[in-house]
């Protein structure tokens, strides 16, 4: 059993006899949480309670349209899951009550309010920050850190960390609301392919289900479609359906299992006299809403999925409209007058809570609306994992619209119906690094958009960011022009697969990421301030990222624009295209980048690990490695690279994987088998070595190999050799 000394190792708590609460960092005296207990209101259907923090560089409660810097000028954000477009000061489809402070000096604490009902976050100038709720309790959980990295694995710890993705799902994506048919579905996929676009995955909308009814295909207009499916899976690539929450009820008795099973089983949610509440998403007529909060719901679920994979051998499940969205406010016979429906305090926009979802006072299992609204998606995330694990036997692959904390166990998000426009595009980066805050690394946004049309130039440097999302998709509305990329000319077509191609060859390094995700909880994507906590430079930048620790991706996001000033924390940096380096002071440097170009840095003092790209990722794993040591200061590098078979279930904790690590000093870089459990052929192509300016000779395991210069760089020949063998490369 721990001491006490140790258990309070980081922090001190002073409490008052007059109610006054103050936790303090023991090295520093920085304030963590400093609150009134006096001033607390808890009470039946408002709860209030206010802290001081740190400094006023805080990020966190999600999901909101803005920069990852919250503002303490009088600011509310409010949590509350709904439907809506991404507009600024607007909740949106996912709640995250959490939130991280950079402390004076550098390091960071983070704080988690676990309840689930409706509620504001107003930061006001002090700074302070006073957190209100409609509802539930306030359940406090406080993160010391220190770094921010630190604050994130403390957090997963508690709600969960990153599911596991298969590795296809990390290649390029298509699709289209609006395909109407599987003959332009085919027409769309194979033009691209016949332009030398890598693509993993096809997508399907609502528009190819029967009469828009989950669970179903369209048999006239997607005849075909199982076979098709059937194709994709022979040529290495995979296919994702959509499901919306809402059932039809208005089907012919015994024709529409996924109504006659719940109603048999009594499982949707009700209103207040009892009956099933109607709402109104996609169905013809009225839709039904299963209550993921009954344990008789999950199986019941899983037994559609299981029957729906005998007709259509989905790989993935694309879960829409399910915060739950209503296009009716309420039902459609309103909802009754209730403290529920219209509350004293009200969270958010001047609408009441039932705008475009159901009913505050609808009848789940053993609470209100009121209560489970927020939860929703996270249940039925949780069920469809459970069940596409069940029915496949694979690692599932889920992507939603709807999040609440905790809920990258079991899927990934997109930010939802953005607009084709260059703010939009700006946006989708805090997205990117916010939700991997809140523990969901799979996390990407429509590439050129989804509403209205985008222009050929928005689209080529789109696709240049786009492919550096972790989950990277093209998709728009049915009304809006044809984005894929080979709908456009080559300026879209060449930014598109020069990206993907970088991106295809970093995925060893991505994978890597995701792995530390999934089980130490690790961020995929972090802002720069996750690697530089001492320079408050970074604190405000978002329209600049890194994947994991050691690639930095510095995108064009402004229109006309040739050239990004790019701001360079203090170390040695790469161009990751030609090896030319870059000492940074910790300032600016303005990069060069057209139509068809995304700068990509490396950092001093990595390893990465890469794979010779193919036309998919299937392709891909079956060719070579390059490992690109890239030097720092001291001449010195170090790497790691997680390798399994990329769809099986538990590999980790089977330990059926290979764990490779990397280290370079003085001229010599040295693998380490750390882990050999997954049967592979893992041979090596070439090592690039960033930051030397010659090589006389090169050995690998004391066996003489090819060298030569590539401008900036030198590259070692290793054909022959493989990772599976522990290596010694020396140069003079």
């Amino acid at each position: 059993m721990k001491s006490k000394k140790e258990k309070n190792e980081l922090y001190l708590v002073n409490l008052t006899s007059d109610g006054s609460l103050l936790i303090t960092r023991k090295s520093s005296g920085a304030i963590v949480f400093q609150t009134e207990l006096s001033r607390l209101v808890y009470s039946d259907q408002f709860l209030q309670i206010s802290s001081y923090t740190a400094s006023k560089y805080l990020y966190g409660f999600g999901e909101h349209k803005e920069g990852i810097l919250k503002s303490f000028n009088w600011n509310r954000l409010t949590l509350f899951n709904q439907g809506d477009l991404p507009v600024p000061n607007r909740n949106l489809y996912g709640t995250h009550p959490f939130y991280l402070v950079v402390e004076p000096g550098g390091n960071t604490n983070g704080v988690f309010l676990f309840n689930s009902n409706a509620m504001d976050a107003l930061l006001q100038p002090t700074p302070a920050i006073t957190l209100r709720s409609i509802g539930g309790i306030l359940d406090l959980f406080i993160m010391l850190g220190p770094t921010p990295t630190d604050v994130v694995k403390q957090y997963t710890s508690i709600v969960g960390r990153t599911f596991m993705p298969p590795y296809w799902s990390l290649g390029f994506h298509i699709c289209k609301y609006g395909y109407f048919s599987l003959n332009k579905t085919i027409e769309v996929l194979e033009r691209n392919l016949a332009a030398d676009i890598p693509i993993d995955v096809q997508w399907h909308d609502i528009d190819f289900m029967h009469r828009n009814l989950d669970f179903t295909y369209d048999p006239v207009d997607f005849k075909g479609l199982p076979e098709f499916v059937e194709k994709l899976h022979n040529d290495g690539r995979h296919y994702v359906a959509m499901i919306s929450p809402g059932v039809s009820d208005v089907e012919e008795p015994n024709t529409y299992a996924p109504y006659d099973e719940g109603k048999k089983l009594d499982l949707f949610v009700k209103d207040v006299n009892g009956s099933y509440i109607h709402g109104k998403v996609w169905n013809t007529n009225y839709t039904v809403f299963p209550d993921f909060s009954n344990p008789k719901t999950p199986p019941y679920w899983a037994k559609q999925f299981d029957v729906y994979h005998l007709k259509l051998h989905y790989d993935g499940i694309w879960i829409d409209m399910n915060e739950p969205l209503n296009f009716l406010n309420g039902s459609d016979v309103g909802c009754p007058d209730s403290p529920l429906e219209d509350p004293q305090y009200l969270p958010g926009r001047p609408y009441p809570l039932r705008t475009l979802t159901l009913c505050m006072t609808a009848k789940h299992l053993k609470t209100e609306h009121y209560n489970e609204h927020n939860l929703l998606a996270y249940r039925e995330a949780h069920a469809t994992y459970n069940a596409i694990r069940d029915v496949r036997k694979k690692r599932p692959f889920i992507i939603s619209r709807a999040t609440f904390s905790g809920q990258g166990q079991w899927s990934g998000h997109w930010s939802g119906d953005i607009t084709s426009n260059w703010e939009d595009m700006r946006y989708t980066i805090p997205s990117m690094l916010m939700f991997n805050f809140y523990g969901m690394s799979m996390i990407g946004s429509d590439i050129c958009g989804f509403r209205l049309n985008v222009t050929e130039d928005l689209c080529a440097r789109w696709q240049s960011l786009g492919a550096f999302y972790p989950f990277s998709r093209n998709h728009n509305d049915f009304d809006t022009f044809e984005q894929d990329p080979a709908a456009w000319g080559p300026d879209v077509i060449d930014a598109t697969k020069n990206s993907l191609r970088t991106r295809y060859y970093l995925l060893p390094y991505l994978y890597t990421l995701f792995y530390k995700s999934h089980i130490f909880g690790e961020t995929v994507i972090r802002p720069l301030f996750f690697e530089f906590p001492d320079d408050a430079n970074t604190y405000s930048i978002d329209e600049e990222f890194l994947w994991g620790p050691s690639l930095m991706i510095l995108p064009i996001l402004y229109e006309n624009a040739v050239k990004v000033d790019a701001y360079f924390p203090k170390g040695v940096w790469y161009d990751f295209y030609s090896g030319k380096s870059m000492k940074s002071k910790g300032e600016k440097f303005t990069l060069e980048a057209n139509i068809t170009h995304i700068n990509v840095a490396v950092r001093g003092g990595a390893i990465l690990p890469l794979q010779l790209p193919g036309k998919t990722t299937v392709e891909s794993r079956t060719n070579a490695f390059d490992l690109l040591i890239a030097l720092d200061e001291n001449n010195a590098a170090t790497g790691e690279l997680y390798w399994d078979d990329g769809d099986s279930l538990d590999t980790y904790e089977n330990e059926n994987y290979n764990l490779i690590s990397f280290s370079a000093k003085d001229n010599v870089t040295t693998t380490k088998v750390l882990k050999n459990k997954y049967i592979s052929i893992m041979d090596l192509n070439e090592v690039k070595i960033f930051g030397i300016d010659t090589i006389k000779s090169a050995t690998i395991n004391n066996e003489s190999v090819p060298s030569y210069s590539n401008s900036n760089y030198w590259i070692v020949n290793a054909t022959g050799f493989s990772l599976l063998d522990e290596l010694t490369i020396s140069w003079t």
